[in-house]
């Protein structure tokens, strides 16, 4: 893959000399869902499919952005003394409030990169394409620049980017998972506190599937930041009778004791499933332990309906998938994964099953939905790196 994202340089570019390679992956999450800004658990793990960068460092302060998926936009180009969001500047939005976030934390970047990007995950699927972008900008940020600075400062650093710079109010669980990879394993993170252990995924006779809707879809235009709003909303209610700094806090006995004080029937379904799915995505992590498997898909299956019924994320695309994997045999658990409203769904699948699965479901959502799904056996691999 170096030799192909220099390829491309050459071809924007002109020339390769003096250009470094850098990936960063994908990301899906497990289980536990819409938890990580109610400072709840998670369970994501980097993909070994992600964003490619090749990038050479100028002698001035001008930046110029190219994405051979977006040829379209052709080069995007400013600098780092006019570092501000441009609605037509498009995905380079996110590199650029990552050069942004970095300025005002005192991280020094003195000069400006040529720099060509290339992304093997599908662009509004869900695995994170945005969050993978910026870790990646920030990860060859630390390396040219020679910063001091860490995996989980750079996490934070790109959360903050997107929050502040993209005005998407997203939680911390996608930086930290393309940030932190480890190949074979999930991160199991308490997002109160970024504690975390690596948990290995073995599957035994079974692969991940990851199925694209192919519904596009946007966090910033979702109902993405409604969703936060309103757990904000249930556990500002709920403070007044318990003493808890988040959602997460919560046990399900007491979310049951004290949740008649939310008292608004929409904010009682938003808390209970940031409630629930905290305590399934814990009980999922020692399931997977133990090695009961089937357990785990059982619980990734309950994470779905709470989607569907309670955060009212899933939208008939990822409902359609979730509902034709449940009836098909040698599935272990299926269920939507990241924000919702379009997107993707994470599958266990037997491996014996994996061609009647893609077939049936395949076959499923065409007809109901009226164009295809995209279908990825999909491996865990690290986090970010250079090229060499």
């Amino acid at each position: 893959m170096r030799d192909t994202m220099l390829s491309y340089f050459n071809e924007v570019f002109g020339d390769t000399e003096g250009v470094k390679v850098y990936f960063a992956p994908g990301r899906v999450n497990l289980i536990g869902e819409h938890t990580d800004y109610n400072g709840g658990h998670v369970f994501p793990c980097a993909l070994t499919i992600g964003t490619y960068a090749a990038v050479r460092k100028r002698n001035d302060r001008k930046l110029c952005f190219y994405s051979m998926n977006f040829k379209n936009l052709g080069l995007i180009e400013t600098s780092l003394d006019n570092l501000v969001f441009d609605k037509k500047d498009d995905w380079a939005n996110y590199p650029k409030g990552v050069l942004w976030t970095f300025e005002k934390h005192s991280y020094q970047v003195d000069k400006g990169m040529d720099i060509v990007y290339f992304g093997n995950i599908p662009n509004g699927s869900g695995l994170s394409s945005s969050a993978n972008i910026e870790v990646l900008t920030g990860y060859i940020l630390k390396d040219l620049f020679g910063l001091s600075i860490d995996l989980t400062k750079i996490a934070l650093l790109c959360q903050y980017s997107e929050n502040n710079f993209n005005g998407v109010n997203c939680g911390i669980m996608d930086q930290f998972a393309i940030a932190m990879g480890k190949k074979d394993h999930a991160i199991f993170l308490d997002t109160s506190n970024l504690k975390y252990e690596y948990a290995p995924i073995e599957l035994g006779d079974a692969k991940l599937v990851i199925i694209s809707s192919n519904k596009k879809r946007g966090l910033g235009d979702s109902k993405y930041n409604e969703r936060r709003s309103q757990c904000e909303q249930a556990l500002a209610r709920l403070q007044k009778v318990a003493d808890i700094k988040t959602l997460g806090d919560l046990t399900i006995e007491q979310f049951e004791q004290y949740k008649d004080a939310i008292n608004d029937e929409t904010l009682v379904k938003r808390a209970r499933h940031a409630v629930y799915e905290n305590q399934r995505t814990v009980q999922a992590v020692e399931a997977l332990k133990a090695q009961k498997i089937d357990e785990f898909g059982k619980l990734m299956n309950d994470s779905h309906v709470s989607l569907r019924d309670d955060y009212e994320v899933t939208g008939i695309e990822l409902d359609t998938l979730a509902e034709s994997a449940w009836k098909q045999e040698g599935v272990i658990g299926a269920r939507m994964t990241g924000a919702g409203f379009g997107g993707c769904t994470v599958n266990i699948v037997k491996n014996d099953y994996i061609d009647s699965f893609i077939e049936n479901v395949g076959r499923d959502y065409e007809e109901g939905i009226g164009y295809k799904a995209d279908f990825y056996v999909v491996e865990i691999g690290d986090g970010p790196k250079e090229l060499l």
